[in-house]
């Protein structure tokens, strides 16, 4: 039960970094910025591929 909790609690918590990633890009194509247009996608990949290259490996 305590993997099933710790997963939910990463995925909201990486949901929530990439839609802040999202909204980045959105509000730096509005303003036409560039560098806040940069910083979304950094939050957006950075998170990706922590999440995909962390051995989750289950306990016995």
């Amino acid at each position: 039960m305590k993997a099933a909790v710790r997963f939910v609690v990463i995925l909201i918590g990486l949901l929530t970094v990439i839609g802040l990633g999202i909204a980045g890009l959105i509000l730096g194509e509005a303003d036409d910025s560039p560098g806040l247009q940069a910083i979304g996608v950094v939050i957006v990949v950075v998170p990706v591929v922590v999440a995909l290259r962390t051995p989750h490996t289950p306990k016995p």
